[in-house]
């Protein structure tokens, strides 16, 4: 018997290396194809977009705050990948009587390093995870944005207003690059229009995700924003956590210093 400690403190006991896995977290799903889990992973969400060839052929198991129980029952998994933030509790609570579920919970760049290599560990690709780890801890080496004064703030939905607060992962890759956050409070707050906002943001980022903001909010945002540079921004580099972040800071590059 194998036992590991997840990222919710929780224990998890394994009577083998799993070798049929439900990934529940769109971004944990990508990791495991990267590090080479082609016939182990046999279960995904509908939102579990990457990579293309896992999307057509993978059983999808609903959604991930809706998960269809029967449909990970019938996959007969050894090993369930779930987000402490993207799944439900009363969905972990049914998964766990048809397998060990392993959470991960993650606010920050270091969260995502050890979720990393604690997935590492548990499906015995260790190796692959510290290359991948030190691919993306040198991707960041050198600072996307040197001046100062880089202040943001990063709208994530629409109808009503909702934007990246502190303690969130999208929060953490900000201030990874060098962006302020102007956004204080924690989580993901509503803002009310008009905009209570005292200093006009160097940037404002609309997210791709999960809002799909487009040109038309763009324009309707510099009403409210005139003095700020706006920008639609690909929500995957700023929100998944996992392989996508070795790509991430040549992203932040090109969108910040184009």
């Amino acid at each position: 018997m194998q036992r590991f400690i997840d990222q919710m403190g929780r224990e998890v006991l394994l009577k083998d290396t799993p070798k049929r896995i439900v990934s529940l977290v769109p971004s944990q799903t990508e990791l495991l194809f990267d590090i080479g889990l082609e016939d182990e992973v046999v279960g995904i969400t509908k939102f579990c977009v990457h990579p293309k060839s896992w999307f057509k052929a993978k059983k999808r198991v609903g959604g991930t705050k809706n998960v269809s129980i029967s449909s990970v029952k019938e996959l007969n998994p050894d090993l369930i990948i779930a987000n402490k933030e993207e799944n439900t509790i009363e969905d972990i609570l049914l998964l766990e009587q048809i397998a060990p579920v392993w959470i991960s919970d993650i606010n920050s760049f270091e969260d995502a390093i050890e979720m990393i290599q604690q997935i590492g560990n548990i499906v015995d690709k260790d190796v692959e995870a510290k290359l991948l780890i030190a691919d993306i801890r040198d991707s960041f080496q050198e600072p996307v944005l040197f001046e100062t004064g880089n202040t943001a703030i990063y709208f994530i939905w629409k109808q009503p207003f909702m934007c990246a607060g502190k303690d969130t992962f999208i929060d953490a890759m900000m201030t990874k690059i060098g962006l302020k956050n102007l956004i204080t409070s924690k989580r993901y707050p509503v803002l009310d229009i008009p905009f209570n906002i005292t200093v006009q943001p160097k940037w404002v980022l609309l997210s791709s995700e999960p809002y799909p903001f487009n040109e038309t909010h763009l324009e309707e945002m510099k009403k409210h924003f005139p003095d700020s540079t706006i920008l639609i921004v690909d929500g995957e580099f700023f929100s998944w956590y996992g392989s996508r972040m070795s790509k991430a800071a040549s992203y932040f590059n090109a969108l910040f210093n184009s």
